[in-house]
């Protein structure tokens, strides 16, 4: 192996790594995004209505129809 084809393979190899990097890093800020908007979805979501059923309702499922 000459000289011009080590150093060829080096640049390869830290080219290679340094994709990764920053793939990595797109990764980590992509994901930390999605947690961010999961957050802010659930805490959107307004809490259950008070019912207004009388008590009997909603009690049971009829699974006989």
């Amino acid at each position: 192996m000459d000289v011009t084809a080590i150093a060829k393979l080096s640049t390869a190899l830290s080219e290679t790594r340094q994709s990764q990097e920053i793939g990595t890093t797109v990764l980590k800020k992509s994901l930390d995004l999605a947690a961010s908007n999961a957050a802010a979805l659930i805490a959107s979501v307004p809490a259950p209505a008070s019912s207004r059923l009388p008590a009997h309702l909603g009690n049971s499922v009829n699974t006989t129809a």
